[in-house]
């Protein structure tokens, strides 16, 4: 599979560091002051990081469950964003549910690897296709850096057609 130039550009974006923490910046202000990255975006899979630090941390001295969520949740939704973009006529996306099992306690920085993005390309295909909604569970594990898996998401997202404006 090759992505689009529109899906590639998109993709350039999400990793060129200034670029990525501008948007965070500006549309998601709370994954900004986490420090959240997108390590690697490509047609196959999607790795994003987060560390441990005072401001990501819980009374507990590990890394808060929602600042987990925010990163496993950019891990799926770089994927599916980049699968839509570009698309005519274009493509609604939201997370319609998600499920989290924390595994161990995180200390150290986490990285959220989703290695299901063909099941999405696939979903935004059949979506075009049928013009019906396409629902999509899509696995993120988060690893610790000495490989300790301290949690594993799932989140669940559907695509829908819009419908053109005449």
């Amino acid at each position: 599979m090759t992505l689009s130039p529109e899906q590639d550009r998109f993709r350039k974006r999400m990793l060129n560091a200034w670029l990525f923490r501008t948007f965070l910046f500006f549309k998601i202000p709370l994954g900004w002051a986490s420090g959240m990255k997108v390590l690697e975006l490509n047609h196959d899979f999607a790795t994003t990081t987060v560390a441990f630090r005072w401001l990501n941390q819980n009374p507990f001295r590990s890394m808060y469950f929602a600042v987990m969520a925010m990163a496993a949740e950019l891990s799926t939704g770089a994927i599916a964003l980049m699968a839509i973009e570009g698309i005519k006529p274009s493509v609604a996306s939201i997370i319609v549910g998600m499920e989290g099992d924390f595994r161990k306690r995180a200390t150290k920085r986490v990285k959220f690897t989703c290695s299901e993005a063909g099941r999405v390309f696939e979903a935004v295909e059949r979506c075009m296709v049928s013009g019906e909604s396409e629902t999509v569970k899509l696995r993120t594990e988060g690893i610790t850096t000495d490989g300790t898996v301290v949690a594993v998401f799932h989140f669940t997202w559907s695509f829908k057609q819009r419908m053109d404006k005449a």
